[in-house]
């Protein structure tokens, strides 16, 4: 029933108080934080102002009149969201609650009690304490279970990796009390920790290959990528590297300012490595090649993959579009789109789309975006579905999208950066009883233990002689497959035997892992790793294309 009494006294609630304020801040936000940082467009005022009153509006009804009683802020937030999914599928409102968390991953470190846990069955394992932080430093090992931290019980809650960070991440000198359990240990074991400032790391890997090849693996471009690989790349210069190979596989992108640096490390002159073209000219740029590099000349190798974007695409198209490295691999993600973020003064923020993307031959990094969110996402799926994955697609090399490099070299746009040397993905030994033993860490729990039962061995052995020497036996695949039973994953014998090698080198690699660290972990990995060995196939190209051989 409608309540039509107009007479009746309306008396504003709190919220109502402060709804104007709270609608100014999420769509005029740029009045507030000043109009030399980022100033409302004038173009629409009149159709700006009936949105923010309809919208303040709803809220209002809602809030005042609606028959249950509702979490407004909620609503309001589920209402930004789902207008920003209009725009483009970059553009995003990040709650307050949840801003921290964002930003970790791309900061050079945080703060806590530095481990890298996983979750098995419902429980906080320790995978490592890293080094330097405090959690070494207290005692803890590879293999301890987290049941409590600060006496509240963390284990059989279902607890995610975001409940994990919210707990165990705090200000430094802070302090964190953890009951453990170790295996071995009969009684629960207790720590008191004090948090530190914990240095993360994006360049998971930097080896020689042999003696002439290099290999790096940037995983994200953060706070201190440029620093981390500029100290790998002169590490592997000084061990007599000659030709590189870049590997930025599944690297979502993040700062914009390190791939750049990146790129000129590898690019000679003034040359432009990519331009950004927004409203107007106000968010316009053209960034070029300024230092010295200290690879600028030499065979370069770029491993490149559907899960590659953003800052990843940057530099690979800098490189390609200036004939300077070799791409290999397959179409990237397609993300080219500029944030902004814009602080709101409750604490969360808003990541407004300014600018596109634009490699130096015009190519727009950007996929086509239809304004329908779920379809966006469903991409790499109808990637999967289409082929694209096992063969290039062939609808993106046609003369609408092609472009031409320095040295005339044609490539395409299409959104993403289309390889030189198109990969297929290697799925021959993959299988669902190997997706199971992921999915319920099984091989990660048994290679904990294995290392555990066998550190005093392992801590001794070299490297090189581990690479070697160390062979996963058929009794150990046994004893993965028996643990794999008793964690109800169906044995399938024929899946096993077509994935038994895949994880025999999975299981070795992560045993080195706990032992050597990433090093030893990809030096591992890699040898059952195709992509990166036909990458390895292709230098002789990548040299011709260094002299300008095009």
């Amino acid at each position: 029933m409608e309540n039509r009494d107009e007479s009746k006294e309306i008396r504003n609630t709190p919220f109502q108080i402060k709804l104007p304020l709270f609608i100014a801040l999420a769509l005029m936000v740029g009045v507030l934080i000043g109009a030399t940082t980022f100033s409302p467009s004038t173009s629409n005022p009149q159709d700006t102002a009936k949105g923010y009153l309809k919208f303040r509006d709803i809220l209002t009804y809602i809030d005042r009149d609606y028959v249950d009683t509702v979490d407004i802020e909620e609503l309001a937030d589920y209402g930004i969201q789902k207008m920003l999914e209009k725009l483009d599928p970059h553009t995003a409102y990040i709650p307050a609650d949840e801003l921290a968390l964002a930003r970790s991953y791309l900061e050079g470190d945080f703060e806590g009690i530095g481990i890298e846990f996983n979750i098995f069955k419902d429980t906080i394992y320790v995978i490592t304490p890293l080094s330097g932080g405090p959690s070494e430093a207290a005692g803890m090992l590879a293999g301890d279970k987290i049941i409590k931290v600060d006496g509240e019980t963390v284990a059989g809650i279902n607890i995610n990796n975001e409940g994990v960070f919210k707990r165990l991440r705090g200000p430094k000198g802070t302090q964190v009390k953890l009951t453990v359990l170790r295996p071995g240990t009969p009684k629960p074991l207790h720590f008191t920790i004090e948090r530190s400032k914990i240095p993360t790391s994006s360049v998971d890997a930097g080896y020689m290959i042999d003696n002439k090849t290099g290999y790096i693996k940037v995983s994200r471009f953060s706070a201190n990528t440029y620093q981390e690989f500029k100290q790998a790349l002169t590490a592997l210069r000084k061990k007599g590297m000659q030709q590189l190979l870049l590997d930025l596989r599944g690297n979502p992108g993040g700062y914009m300012d390190p791939a750049i640096q990146m790129a000129d490390e590898f690019i000679a002159g003034n040359k432009l490595l990519v331009y950004t073209d927004g409203k107007g000219d106000k968010y316009d740029s053209e960034t070029h090649a300024r230092l010295k590099g200290d690879f600028e000349k030499g065979p370069l190798v770029v491993l490149l993959d559907e899960g590659s974007a953003s800052a990843s695409e940057i530099v690979a198209g800098a490189l390609q579009d200036n004939d300077r490295g070799l791409i290999v691999g397959r179409r990237s993600f397609g993300k080219g789109l500029v944030q902004m973020p814009i602080p709101l003064n409750d604490g969360s923020e808003l990541r407004l789309t300014i600018s596109r993307y634009y490699t130096p031959s015009g190519r727009s990094i950007q996929k086509p975006y239809s304004g329908d969110a779920e379809e966006y996402e469903m991409d790499m799926l109808h990637r999967l579905e289409s082929g694209e994955y096992f063969h290039p697609d062939s609808s993106l090399f046609v003369d609408s999208l092609k472009y031409r490099t320095a040295g005339g070299r044609a490539v395409y746009g299409g959104g993403g950066i289309m390889p030189d040397v198109f990969v297929a993905r290697d799925t021959t030994a993959l299988s669902e009883y190997l997706s199971q033993l992921y999915n319920k860490n099984i091989i990660r729990e048994y290679t904990l233990n294995y290392y555990r039962n066998n550190r005093k061995v392992l801590d001794k052995m070299p490297l090189d002689k581990f690479r070697r020497s160390f062979q996963v036996t058929d009794r150990m695949l046994q004893e993965v497959v028996k643990m794999a039973t008793a964690a109800e994953v169906e044995y399938n014998e024929q899946q096993f035997r077509r994935s038994k090698e895949l994880l025999r080198n999975n299981l070795k690699a992560f045993i080195a892992r706990s032992a050597y660290g990433n090093e030893g972990f990809f030096q591992v990995l890699h040898a059952s790793d195709e992509e990166f060995q036909q990458a390895l196939k292709y230098f002789n190209r990548a040299q011709r294309l260094a002299q300008g051989n095009i």
